[in-house]
């Protein structure tokens, strides 16, 4: 895989600090995020999957909202309570609690840089290309951990790409367009409600929180 080893990042001083001092920067004053990804696969072979594009929104502290466009439409909407995945082309809608776990994706830290200490163990490095990257690797784990690590890369105005390896040794690589920081995001955005003859999977849990409205 592209992943660097945790050894060979310590030993990159060139780079020490560099893609964390982006990131604290990025996420100064940031309560809202959107913008545009292209999503790639790739399988524990090394060779290539499918490739997506789409948008995103992100709104602290747990909300967020990911639409896939052609050729596999889709919509995830986390509500800080739920977690919805609409496939529009099997009209199907699977609905799961958002789990602390799920609360903590790499994501959060794009917008949350509290958690990056808190939540993983962090090492610095440089993509082939001299990008300086974070190295994730979540503390909790175990046989239900959902990823191994996350790269993060960066270039002066932020994150460029994020690649995350899940425990089959599979990777997804995320690419960012430019971002939008603190956009006014309407609540609609991270609410969701399944569509009238669409086969629901699953039980959501009562809205047991009030989610902060942004003016």
């Amino acid at each position: 895989t592209a992943f660097l080893l945790l050894s060979g990042l310590l030993a990159s001083p060139l780079h020490a600090g560099v893609a964390r001092d982006r990131l604290e920067a990025f996420t100064k004053g940031l309560d809202s995020l959107s913008g545009t990804f292209e999503q790639e696969g790739e399988r524990a072979d090394g060779s290539a999957g499918d490739v997506t594009r789409g948008t995103l929104a992100l709104r602290a502290p747990r909300q967020f909202r990911w639409e896939y466009a052609a050729p596999f439409p889709q919509l995830i909407v986390a509500d800080g309570d739920n977690i919805w995945i609409h496939d529009l082309d099997l009209e199907q809608v699977t609905v799961r609690q958002q789990a602390s776990e799920e609360a903590r994706s790499p994501l959060t830290v794009l917008i949350d840089f509290s958690g990056l200490d808190r939540d993983y163990v962090v090492a610095e490095g440089k993509t082939p290309a001299g990008l300086p990257t974070l190295l994730l690797k979540p503390r909790a784990s175990g046989e239900d951990a959902s990823i191994l690590d996350c790269t993060i890369a960066f270039d002066e105005n932020g994150p460029v790409s994020m690649r995350v390896r899940d425990g089959l040794g599979q990777s997804t690589i995320w690419r960012f367009g430019p971002w939008q920081r603190n956009p006014k995001l309407e609540d609609r955005l991270f609410t969701f409600a399944p569509p009238a003859g669409a086969d629901v999977i699953g039980q959501p849990v009562p809205r047991a929180r009030t989610q902060p409205i942004r003016e």
